[in-house]
């Protein structure tokens, strides 16, 4: 049977987009699916402002009537600018096991972007380091955060096959974390000390809002050298505070500042909404929002999920003061284990740091490469 790609344009398109994930990890006890209104969102200019310096298009893979795969194809002429390249993304793919399909869909995007004057293809990466990235191939009998991803161990056969090499992989952990370390605790005083830094700690949500933009400029100074990453300005930084705002636990957010009160580090946990999510599974209504509420306020395992220090602190041992303040919050709950989003392989200063602790390094997600 002959496989119909088409691209995504009408309502009945992104539903499709978005439902065949759906159907390709149904009965898979470790996928965790997203919010379908959002997430169809995402792929819309009219939501989402990241279209202001991305040209992208997405399309469904139709066999014998079924849609059973998409893809999408971005180009981040932000990005191009500032490393001086051609590269083109590929995006938020999925496909059933049928090596046709996963063809059929990628030559899809890879013609389009060579359309458009590309050199090079990477993925899956998204609109910016905030969105979607990386195809998971290790760990497949592991939950992921509500902030990584998982997929079936096929794809990465599938890319393979079809003649992509590795560009970066993330590596994710788990720390175990029964009680304090007194080193811990000495370590993270006598920073605060030597610094004289002050840590805010909150405990609702609407407090955090006057921070959000500092945050965010916090991220874009610390991540600025890193792949993939571009700077987020005004309005991106407002999309990512509405969109992810509501799903904080605000006491999880630890603000650090300088003796001259101005704001330095920040991290922020979450407590992990990966089963609330598959109970929700793709709608906040009528129940789904209950779930994620009751994850939020009776956490068993905290992901986390971004941290910031501005680049002169980032030898100072901030790092030990933000973990020792999140640990603290863990402890209140009865938490003894978090779950680390990707951290790029290279990264050994963060990498160095879990292994201080007990842990397992149980993920790792990758960037694919091909030339056009």
């Amino acid at each position: 049977m002959a496989i119909e790609i088409k691209e995504v344009k009408s309502g009945k398109d992104f539903k499709d987009f978005v439902k065949v994930q759906f159907d390709i990890y149904k009965g898979n006890d470790y996928w965790v699916p997203p919010l379908k209104k959002d997430e169809a969102k995402a792929l819309q200019a009219e939501y989402n402002p990241a279209f202001r310096f991305c040209k992208a298009k997405f399309w469904n893979a139709y066999k014998d009537g079924k849609c059973v795969g998409r893809i999408g194809g971005i180009i981040n002429n932000m990005y191009n600018e500032k490393t001086n390249t051609k590269v083109g993304r590929f995006s938020r793919s999925e496909f059933i096991d049928d090596i046709e399909v996963s063809q059929a869909l990628l030559n899809t995007a890879e013609n389009w972007l060579k359309e458009q004057g590309m050199t090079e293809v990477q993925g899956p990466l998204g609109f910016t380091n905030l969105d979607h990235q990386g195809m998971l191939v290790e760990g497949f009998e592991h939950l992921p955060s509500a902030a990584s991803e998982y997929h079936h161990a096929y794809y990465k056969d599938h890319l393979v096959q079809l003649g992509y090499e590795k560009e970066i992989d993330w590596v994710e952990f788990r720390l175990f974390l029964e009680g304090i370390p007194e080193k811990a605790k000495r370590g993270a005083q006598i920073v605060m000390k030597r610094s004289n830094l002050t840590v805010k700690s909150f405990t609702k949500s609407s407090e955090l809002q006057a921070y959000g933009s500092q945050l965010f400029e916090i991220l874009n100074e610390s991540f600025a050298d890193l792949f993939s990453v571009v700077h987020l300005d005004e309005e991106m930084i407002k999309y990512y505070i509405k969109r992810y705002l509501m799903l904080l636990n605000p006491e999880f957010v630890k603000l650090v500042f300088d003796e001259d009160k101005n704001l330095i580090a920040f991290i922020v946990g979450l407590p992990s909404l990966s089963r609330g999510l598959q109970k929700a599974n793709g709608s906040l209504f009528p129940f789904g929002w209950y779930h994620l509420k009751k994850a939020l306020k009776s956490p068993k395992v905290i992901d986390l999920m971004l941290t910031g220090i501005l680049p002169k602190y980032q030898a100072k041992g901030v790092t030990a003061v933000l973990f020792y303040e999140l640990h603290e919050v863990m402890e209140k709950y009865g938490v003894t284990e978090m779950e680390t989003t990707g951290i790029f392989e290279t990264n050994q200063k963060v990498i160095q740091n879990w292994k201080n602790y007990e842990n397992i390094q149980h993920k790792r997600k990758r960037c694919w490469k091909k030339a056009l």
